[in-house]
């Protein structure tokens, strides 16, 4: 029986959102305003699954997806269902580590994992495909500046200003 992997669109501050979720859990968070593209690439990340729009369905977890990009402080207690090489999933739950407000390097994560080459962390970072849940955001250039963000440096900017903002209270 093919897997089936269920999808909805949400409405942030951030803009328009994908979120798509499992049996097990959260598989992607996507933001585009371009919902048929958001919509090919899951299918071609998914090529056995069976794709349902499940709009009404998955409200409820829209609604919490759009909550913590609102305010990254709220707990967010939702499954998730990484699908990655090993070494990804490894790097992407260090990143759930990193606590909201607080940022790393891409070499401190390589350093955490026993390597001086941050270019496999660059490139398992580049493949997280769940935003916000997984947050990658909080990575930054080792001089503190930001650098490249899946879905743009301007998003990337505004969650760290968020969670800044957010540890002040």
């Amino acid at each position: 029986m093919k897997e089936i992997i269920r999808f909805a669109w949400g409405i942030s501050s951030l803009g328009d959102f994908m979120v798509a979720i499992s049996d097990k859990g959260i598989v992607a968070v996507e933001f585009s305003s371009d919902h048929a593209a958001i919509e090919s690439a899951l299918e071609a990340r998914f090529p056995d699954a069976v794709l349902e729009h499940s709009q009404e369905g998955l409200t409820e977890v829209a609604t919490t997806v759009a909550g913590v990009i609102d305010d990254p402080a709220s707990v967010c207690d939702l499954p998730l269902d990484l699908r990655g090489t090993a070494y990804e999933v490894k790097v992407w739950q260090m990143l759930r580590e990193i606590p909201t407000g607080q940022t790393t390097s891409y070499g401190a994560l390589a350093a955490r994992l026993g390597t001086r080459d941050s270019r496999d962390v660059t490139q398992a970072i580049a493949n997280n495909a769940v935003a916000i849940l997984v947050p990658c955001h909080r990575v930054i250039k080792k001089d503190g500046s930001i650098s490249g963000y899946r879905w743009g440096v301007r998003r990337k900017r505004a969650l760290l200003a968020r969670e800044q903002g957010s540890q002040a209270h």
